[in-house]
C-alpha cells in the first residue's frame, strides 16, 4: 500500500466474523500506518507520542513533529513500535506496545503511581488503540490485544500491562486506552483501581 493511498469507507458487519491479519510495524508498513492516521485528526497528531514525552513537547511539536518523534524511536528501537490490523488487505486498527520505558509520561501518571521503574525494561505495557470505525472496536481490540501478548512473549516480557477504563465507562473522551472488559476477557488480571473510571491490569508471563 502507497503512502498516500486513500483507504475506503468502513462499514459495519455486525453478526459477521472479521478476517482480520495482525502485523508488526516495520518500515515497509509505515505507509499502512500514516494512511490509518490519516483518517482521524486526533491520530494524525498524535502519532502515539501522548503517553512517551511531555505534554509541553507534544504540543509544540505538532503533527509534523510528533510524526518525526515516532519516526527517530521507530529507526532505533530494538523491538516493533506496534501492531496493525488488516482487513482485506487494508490497515483499520493499531495498538501501541512495547517495554513500559518507552512510554515515559505514562509511568508518571497518577494512574501509574507506585510502579516498580526496576520492571520497565521487562514489563511490557499497552497504552492505546486506534480502530477505524466505531463498530469495529468490538472485534478488532482484542485481536490487536492479544497480538500484543503474543508480541511480548516473544521478546522474553515478564509481564505486559494496561491502564484501560472501567466497565461503562467507554463513553469518554479516553476511549483510545482500552476497556477493562477487553483485557479481563485476554486473561488480564486487576492490578489496582487508581480512580472510578480507570484500572490497571495486569498478565504474568514469565511462567506461562
Amino acid at each position: 500500500m502507497s503512502r498516500n493511498c486513500t483507504l475506503r469507507p468502513l462499514k459495519p458487519c455486525l453478526g459477521h466474523q472479521l478476517e482480520l491479519e495482525i502485523r508488526e510495524l516495520d518500515a515497509s508498513r509505515f505507509g499502512d500506518l500514516e494512511a490509518l492516521f490519516g483518517t482521524n485528526d486526533s491520530a494524525n497528531r498524535c502519532w502515539c507520542t501522548w503517553f512517551v514525552i511531555a505534554v509541553k513537547e507534544y504540543h509544540a511539536n505538532g503533527s509534523f513533529g510528533n510524526r518525526e518523534r515516532f519516526c527517530s524511536m521507530m529507526a532505533t528501537s530494538k523491538v516493533p513500535m506496534g501492531l496493525l490490523a488488516y482487513l482485506k488487505g487494508e490497515p483499520v486498527g493499531w495498538c501501541a506496545v512495547g517495554p513500559r520505558s518507552r512510554f515515559a509520561r505514562a509511568t508518571k501518571t497518577p494512574t501509574l503511581k507506585g510502579v516498580d521503574h526496576a520492571e520497565d525494561d521487562t514489563v511490557w505495557f499497552v497504552p492505546c488503540f486506534f480502530v477505524r470505525g466505531y463498530w469495529w472496536r468490538a472485534r478488532v481490540s482484542p485481536r490487536l490485544l492479544q497480538g500484543a501478548v503474543g508480541l511480548a512473549e516473544n521478546h522474553q516480557a515478564t509481564a505486559i500491562e494496561g491502564f484501560p477504563l472501567t466497565a461503562g465507562r467507554r463513553h469518554t473522551s479516553d476511549t483510545q486506552v482500552g476497556l477493562e472488559t477487553v483485557f479481563r476477557a485476554c486473561g488480564f488480571r486487576l492490578v489496582r483501581q487508581p480512580s472510578p473510571g480507570r484500572v490497571v491490569m495486569r498478565l504474568d508471563l514469565k511462567s506461562q
